[in-house]
């Protein structure tokens, strides 16, 4: 009766234990002595694309490029029996795929000697986040200077204007052209004061339940009769998404952005498009600094266009303040849009490749509220 009562037991630990390890969102494998994949989670099924049962045949070098640190780190963990990380590991290869930089985490089984852990925590969106961090930072550093700029900056302009004014009463025609570009440039740096004075709003935002597609439609149907009158824009949206807890009226100043961005980058060509997205992603989960909370960050809308795309060089620093590919843009217009989503505890990232650029956002949804709630129920369906 005890051995059947043990065992009983040791089955139903083995089984939450298995539950706990596919669970986890990276891919985890157990190396044993020979080398050989003794276990694998979901994950690293998917990872090394072959199921659990084919990987447990193979040596783990078999599925990693010749060379590769991680049985150097293998090789160490089990001789000084203590666990070790290395970042960064490229692990790119015809059979695992390209852009494979993971950081590395082994470790000892104790009561399997000579048998390690190996887990992998893919780059990609430790990355993205990490950029969406430091753009909100950056956003953070320009909200003292713009403070400081209003004050110190647009009380002189203000006499120069003035003084200017004075001289064009006085000035002979020919040099009145050059009280007038005066007046015009101190015009524009008082503009680009105005628009910086934004960032150091730091107010609590008013947010309600918001039909994400409400708001997609108005900006649509702003660029249709503007800057996007003649370039095609189509939806693929999902009718079933549940309301954004958001404020409506900076959601538009955002997707008016981002679209009027996306019509700047197809410019004139014949085949020029715009798609707006919408889909529900669970899985992004963000920790809030200070507590043990996590937000999950399931909606996800994209625009996309089919420009020529985002410079390599400029694409890690887009969001920062004064990063611009415009012969006379600010470089203020994704900054603040960082900034708004931030505010709204989401994140926003580009990929861009050539002939199509990615204005992906992550937001969360409202924690009781459905499309219903936040008005109109979306009459949208995909492909419109």
């Amino acid at each position: 009766m005890s051995t059947d009562g043990t065992s009983s037991s040791e089955g139903a630990v083995n089984a939450v234990a298995m539950s706990v390890l596919n669970a986890i969102q990276n891919p985890v494998v157990m190396v044993d002595e020979g080398g050989f994949i003794a276990f694998a989670n979901w994950e690293a099924e998917a990872f090394f694309g072959a199921s659990a049962a084919h990987l447990s045949r193979y040596r783990i070098s078999t599925f990693i490029p010749f060379g590769s640190p991680l049985l150097a780190l293998i090789d160490q963990v089990r001789e000084r029996k203590a666990p070790v990380n290395e970042y960064r590991v490229d692990l790119s290869s015809p059979r695992l795929g390209q852009d494979k930089l993971v950081d590395i985490y082994v470790a000892p089984v104790i009561t399997e000697p000579g048998s390690v852990v190996v887990v992998f925590q893919e780059r990609s969106m430790a990355d993205k986040i990490d950029r969406q961090l430091t753009h909100r930072a950056a956003a953070r550093s320009v909200t003292g200077l713009a403070s400081m700029l209003a004050h110190e900056i647009k009380n002189p302009l203000s006499g120069i204007r003035g003084a200017a004014q004075l001289l064009e009463q006085s000035v002979v025609d020919d040099d009145r052209a050059l009280t007038r570009l005066i007046c015009d440039e101190t015009d524009r740096i008082v503009s680009l004061v105005d628009r910086m004075e934004v960032f150091s709003d730091e107010r609590p935002v008013d947010r309600v339940p918001v039909n994400i597609h409400s708001v997609l439609d108005h900006v649509k149907a702003v660029a249709k009769a503007g800057f996007a009158r003649n370039i095609r824009m189509t939806e693929n949206y999902d009718p079933s998404l549940p309301a954004v807890y958001a404020n409506r009226d900076q959601l538009v100043q955002v997707f008016l952005n981002l679209v009027k961005n996306a019509a700047e980058a197809v410019g004139d060509r014949p085949d020029g498009e715009i798609i707006l997205t919408t889909a529900y992603r669970p899985g992004i989960r963000l920790s809030v600094a200070g507590t043990r909370e996590k937000i999950s960050l399931p909606l996800e809308f994209c625009v996309i266009d089919n420009g020529p795309g985002v410079p390599m060089d400029l694409l890690p620093h887009l969001f920062d303040p004064f990063i611009t590919t415009k012969t006379n843009g600010s470089g203020l217009g994704l900054a603040l849009v960082a900034k708004i989503i931030g505010d709204h505890g989401g994140i926003i990232e580009c990929d861009s490749q050539n002939n199509r650029t990615i204005f992906r956002v992550l937001m969360p949804a409202s924690k009781d509220a459905s499309l219903d709630d936040a008005g109109i129920a979306s009459s949208t369906g995909p492909n419109r």
